[in-house]
C-alpha cells in the first residue's frame, strides 16, 4: 500500500538524513508517473535515489499491451541518469552505475529501466561496486574574489544552501560574517537545516516576493554558497522574478556540487577570520490565550521538541510562523519542501525515520497537502516509524486562497471559493489515520495541544494530532 508518491517522497527523506540512495521499484511508466511529484521535489533537493522501473518483456513492447509506454520518456524528466539494461548478464553492472552515480557531488536522482525477462533470466552475474565522483574544489582564484568583495565595506549576504547549511559550515560562515557588515541567509527552501540552540542563527530568505524584495533591498553584494539567485516561486502582476536588487551584485564562493565546507574554511583563512562567533541561545516564547493559531502552535513546539529532533515542514500557510518560533528550540534539523509539489511532508518524515530510527521525527503537516499521501501513514504503522505528526486542519487549501488574491484576477466566485474548500465534507483525521493504523487525537485548544504533544514526545511510534486551527489562514498576507 505504499504507493509511488510515498515511496519516492521517503526515499528523499531517507538520503537528506543519511546521505546514502534508497532503492525505488517503480512500475512501467505509469508506476513512474505517479512518483513524479516527489521525484522533482527529491531533485530539488539535490537528493541521491536509485530508481529501478520495470518495463515489459523485450518481446512484449512491439504488441502495445495497455500498460505499454515510454519509460524512458517519462524518466528524462526527473533523472540525472538513464540506463536500459542490455540483457540480465548486463543488470547488475547498470545498477552499479547508477548507485555510483546517484552518489555524485551533493546527489543525483539515476533511472535504471529493467525489461521484464531481465529479472528472471537465469544468466545474471553480480558486479562490483563502482566509486562515486566526490565534491569539486572551488578554485583560489573564486575565493580570493570573494574575499575581496568581503573586505571592501560593502552591506553582504552570504546565501546559504545544500551542505552550506549543516553546522560545521554554518559555524564557519559565522566567523567569516564578523570581517564586516555581513548578513547570514538560508534559503527559504532548504533541504536540511541543521539548526536551533547552540547553532548559528540564519535569516530565511521570506516566501512571498514582494516580502523577499524588501527583505533584500538594502544588500550591496549577495555571495551564494551553495545556493542559487533567489528567484520568486510564481509570477505574479507587476513583481519582477529575481528577487535581489537589481544593482546588488551577485557572486558565487562555491554550487551546491562543490566543497562547500572547504571553500569557507579557506575563505576563513585568507580573511583571519575569529576562531570563534555568536551562537544562538534558548529562546522559547510562551503561548498567547488558548487560541490555536500558528504562533500558539509553533511556541508549543519550540518549548517540547526534544534535542536532535528531526523537523519536516508541509504546514504550508502555518509552516511560516513555525520557523520563526523554532529558531530558540532544541538543536534539531529542518526538512522543507524543496520543489513546490505537494504531498511531500509525510513521505519525507517516513523516510528520516527510517533513516534515523533513534530520533524523534515531527511532521508538521497540512490537511490538504496531507491527503495527496494519506498512504503515508499505513507504511508509519508497518515500519513502527516514531512519527509525530501535527495535522493542521483549517477545512481549506488557505494558501491557494492567498496565491489566488495575489494575481490580482478580480473577487472570486462563489465556485472559485468551492475549489479550494474542505470543509464540504470536512476531512476526519482522527478517523482516517486510526483507518491506516496510527493512534490519534484531535485537539482544540492549546492546553490540549501541548498536552497530547508532550505525551508524544515521550513515547515511541506514529502518533498523529488533529489541531483544529480556527483562525482564518487565508488572511496571512495582503498585497
Amino acid at each position: 500500500m505504499s504507493v509511488r508518491g510515498v515511496v519516492t517522497g521517503a526515499a528523499d527523506g531517507y538520503w537528506r538524513m543519511k546521505r546514502k540512495p534508497a532503492v525505488t521499484l517503480l512500475h512501467l511508466g505509469p508506476g513512474y508517473a505517479n512518483g513524479m511529484a516527489n521525484l522533482h521535489n527529491a531533485r530539488r533537493a539535490f537528493s541521491g535515489i536509485v530508481n529501478i522501473v520495470g518495463d515489459h518483456a523485450e518481446w512484449h513492447l512491439k504488441h502495445d499491451a495497455p500498460l505499454t509506454s515510454n519509460v524512458r520518456a517519462h524518466a528524462e524528466l526527473h533523472s540525472d541518469f538513464i540506463r536500459i539494461s542490455k540483457s540480465s548478464r548486463d543488470l547488475s553492472a547498470a545498477g552499479s552505475q547508477a548507485v555510483a552515480f546517484s552518489k555524485n557531488g551533493w546527489g543525483k536522482i539515476a533511472t535504471v529501466i529493467v525489461p521484464a525477462n531481465h529479472a528472471w533470466e537465469e544468466d545474471a552475474v553480480s558486479h562490483e561496486s563502482l566509486e562515486s565522483d566526490g565534491f569539486t574544489q572551488v578554485s583560489d582564484k573564486r575565493i580570493s574574489e570573494v574575499a575581496e568583495c568581503l573586505q571592501s565595506g560593502k552591506k553582504i549576504a552570504m546565501l546559504m544552501g545544500g551542505k552550506a547549511l549543516f553546522e560545521e559550515s554554518t559555524e564557519i560562515a559565522g566567523r567569516i560574517s564578523q570581517m564586516g557588515d555581513i548578513t547570514l541567509l538560508c534559503e527559504t527552501f532548504a533541504a536540511r537545516f541543521q539548526r536551533g540552540e547552540g547553532r548559528v542563527s540564519l535569516n530565511r530568505v521570506p516566501y512571498f516576493a514582494e516580502q523577499a524584495i524588501e527583505f533584500l533591498k538594502g544588500f550591496d553584494c549577495l555571495i551564494l554558497v551553495g545556493a542559487k539567485n533567489p528567484v520568486g516561486f510564481f509570477a505574479y502582476p507587476e513583481v519582477k522574478s529575481l528577487l535581489a536588487p537589481d544593482k546588488c551584485e551577485v557572486l558565487t564562493l562555491a554550487k551546491v556540487d562543490e566543497d562547500v565546507n572547504s571553500a569557507l574554511d579557506s575563505l576563513a583563512k585568507m580573511l583571519n577570520a575569529p576562531k570563534t562567533c555568536d551562537k544562538q541561545s534558548r529562546v522559547v516564547k510562551e503561548p498567547v490565550g488558548d487560541i490555536l493559531n500558528p504562533a500558539n502552535i509553533g511556541a508549543v513546539i519550540a518549548e517540547l521538541l526534544p534535542e536532535d529532533a528531526i523537523l519536516s515542514d508541509e504546514g504550508i500557510t502555518c509552516g511560516l510562523e513555525l520557523y520563526t518560533q523554532t529558531m530558540g528550540a532544541s538543536k534539531h534539523d529542518w526538512l522543507s519542501i524543496t520543489g513546490g509539489s505537494i504531498g511531500q511532508g509525510l513521505p519525507v518524515s517516513l523516510g528520516a525515520s527510517i533513516a534515523c530510527p533513534d530520533r524523534k521525527v515531527v511532521s508538521f503537516q497540512a490537511d490538504g497537502s496531507g491527503m495527496y499521501t494519506v498512504q503515508s501513514l499505513w507504511s508509519m504503522a508497518r515500519e513502527e516509524v516514531d512519527v509525530t505528526i501535527v495535522l493542521l486542519n483549517n477545512d481549506s487549501y488557505a494558501i491557494l486562497n492567498v496565491e489566488l488574491a495575489r494575481l490580482k484576477a478580480g473577487e472570486p466566485t462563489d465556485k472559485t471559493r468551492s475549489m479550494f474548500d474542505l470543509s464540504n465534507p470536512s476531512l476526519d483525521w482522527v478517523s482516517l489515520a486510526k483507518g491506516l493504523g496510527v493512534s490519534a487525537v484531535k485537539v482544540r485548544t492549546v492546553e490540549q495541544f501541548r498536552e497530547q504533544f508532550e505525551q508524544s514526545m515521550r513515547k515511541k511510534g506514529p502518533f498523529l494530532i488533529e489541531v483544529i486551527v480556527s483562525q482564518d489562514m487565508s488572511a496571512g498576507f495582503k498585497r
